[in-house]
């Protein structure tokens, strides 16, 4: 009774064919999803944890910025017609004409707009884990030329006194200083908010303007400089009639982004540079508009640069442990065809330890890849994973040349992963092209299974 137990439960005993052998090292070989999953489950959970840090880094240094500068906006009063019915003391209704002063507001963006922002790439570390941020010098000249004000109610003053000019920053404060805001070479006082209700963050500066100094054709203009701290992205809003925009930076790993493309382009090793000419037909409001009629969207249209992170470390491991099961598959398949060749079987345990410990690599990767190099992380993740495998194996199987084969195959299949990792625009095609490769080289090797009622074989394996 005892031995039919132990025969019946004996792995060796168990698969007498090749099909229900290698059946069973497949089942083997899926049950590795289990440990698979556990890995890539960790690899998201610090990956969130990551995303969370960042935000709290961008929340505390800066975060994205969004340039829309500058308006100028001058206040008027015009003169509105209204009726109303009232009663008078005998009881009887009659309509009467009333007039009210209204105060509305002119926008007028600039006709020329020039910004020239140098970004210097910075890393800020939280933890463990780092954040690429910028400091950013932004210089900026604006010139206007029409201050007519058109409207269809009849104006009856314009307050050329109380105008003033707003600039949006989408995040405040993360502004160092402004080194200068000159209106006509004239430095002005700033004040927290735009007071455009369209524009949400910002500041702005009364003009204290006379109406000579408003005169149509008259050129004003702007010179702001300012240093700003943001993270993730610089981007602008085209106001000018002709807007050209200029940004460098010493990070060789740009995106450019929005709804518009740079004209000219340099990136290198060294850092970028980009140069924008945007007219202002590629967008979809006006020069100039008044609040009766405001539904201007400033920001349907923005353009400008990503400080962008070509391959971030936990989108590495996610993607090496989709090879996770690949990688199983192949180390049993080369066991396997090991078996058929010296006639000695490894336990089901010994599949599954070994499935364990191509598993555990991932999670070696991700430990140790958080605190040095990425690349090292992975050459000492492979190289305890491939030393531990191929031990075991010689252990096993009883044969060194067996064992230094799998070390081999290891070392080959890890140095192919490494390499799927650093193509972003071919791990598709290079991995598809290696299971294709791998498929060839199963069907060669099984070419002369001989299929035999009681115990199928290779026959001539050569």
């Amino acid at each position: 009774m005892e031995t039919n137990l132990k025969k019946h439960l004996d792995f060796t005993n168990a698969g007498s064919s090749i099909t229900a052998r290698s059946s069973i090292i497949v089942v083997v070989a899926l049950f590795m999803l289990i440990p698979l999953g556990f890995v890539a489950e960790t690899v998201r959970e610090r990956g969130h944890r990551y995303n969370a840090v960042l935000m709290d880094i961008a929340n505390t240094w800066g975060q994205r910025q969004t340039l829309i500068a500058a308006i100028v906006i001058v206040p008027y009063t015009v003169t509105k017609q209204s009726k109303e019915t009232i009663t008078n003391a005998n009881g009887f209704k009659q309509s009467v004409n009333r007039e009210k002063n209204v105060l509305r507001q002119a926008y007028f963006l600039p006709d020329d707009l020039t910004i020239d922002a140098s970004l210097q790439d910075e890393q800020r570390q939280r933890g463990i884990f780092k954040s690429l941020v910028y400091n950013a010098d932004v210089s900026l000249v604006a010139t206007f030329t029409n201050f007519s004000i058109k409207s269809s109610e009849t104006i009856q003053q314009i307050h050329w006194e109380d105008a003033w000019i707003s600039v949006g920053l989408s995040d405040t404060r993360a502004i160092n200083r402004v080194d200068t805001f000159k209106w006509d070479g004239v430095e002005k006082k700033l004040t927290p908010g735009t007071r455009y209700q369209n524009l949400a963050t910002g500041f702005h500066a009364k003009l204290e303007g006379k109406d000579a100094s408003f005169t149509p054709g008259t050129t004003r203009t702007l010179n702001l400089n300012m240093n700003i701290k943001g993270s993730e992205s610089f981007l602008f809003t085209p106001l000018g009639e002709t807007t050209r925009v200029n940004i460098n930076s010493p990070w060789p790993h740009p995106s450019f982004t929005g709804n518009a493309l740079p004209n000219e382009r340099n990136v290198s090793d060294s850092g970028f540079t980009a140069t924008w000419d945007i007219p202002h037909l590629a967008r979809n409001y006006q020069q100039h508009w008044t609040s009766d009629k405001d539904d201007t969207n400033l920001f349907e249209f923005t353009s400008g640069v990503s400080m962008f992170e070509p391959v971030s470390l936990y989108s590495q491991v996610t993607r090496a442990v989709k090879y996770g099961l690949l990688f199983i598959g192949l180390t049993f398949l080369t066991l396997f065809i090991f078996e058929l060749a010296i006639a000695r079987k490894l336990h089901v345990v010994q599949y599954g330890l070994i499935g364990v410990a191509l598993s555990l690599f991932f999670l070696v990767l991700l430990s140790l890849s958080e605190h040095i190099d990425f690349m090292l992380a992975y050459a000492c993740a492979a190289a305890l994973t491939i030393s531990m495998i191929s031990t075991y194996v010689w252990m096993a199987l009883g044969s060194f040349n067996r064992a230094t084969m799998i070390c081999l195959l290891l070392g080959l299949l890890y140095a192919v992963l490494y390499s799927l990792l650093q193509f972003e625009d071919f791990a598709l095609l290079v991995g598809t092209g290696l299971l294709v490769l791998v498929l060839m080289i199963l069907m060669f090797v099984t070419r002369k299974i001989q299929f035999k009622e009681d115990a199928p074989q290779i026959a001539n394996a050569t």
